[in-house]
């Protein structure tokens, strides 16, 4: 089965983190140090997940930016569109009312 999505990295991380507390809670150092080891792992891993959210964050705001600015580019086709049936129609109906009569079935 082939992961498109990323979710296969992610497993293969937290696999690679629990082996590495594992490794490192049998390793033959004192108690101390191997809790200040695990402390410095957590705090190393805290940073990273503090900067990826952080990056997913200005990504997402980047996303949100080219929407808004798509979405208002749209919005003034359609208005421009509007205005041009609008002022289109008023010539039209402007031509009929001056003198000949509509051909309405």
């Amino acid at each position: 089965m082939s992961d498109r999505d990323g979710s296969g990295f992610l497993w293969f991380l937290a696999g690679l983190g629990i082996g590495a507390a594992v490794g490192i809670l049998y390793a033959p150092k004192a108690g101390d140090e191997i809790r200040q080891q695990l402390r410095e792992v957590a705090e190393d891993g805290r940073d990273t997940v503090k900067d990826r959210a952080r990056q997913a964050r200005e990504q997402a705001g980047s996303w949100a930016d080219k929407g808004r600015d798509y979405l208002n580019q749209q919005k003034d086709q359609i208005r421009s569109a509007y205005e041009a049936g609008r002022q289109a129609y008023r010539e039209a109906t402007s031509e009929n009312v001056e003198g000949t009569t509509p051909n309405v079935p």
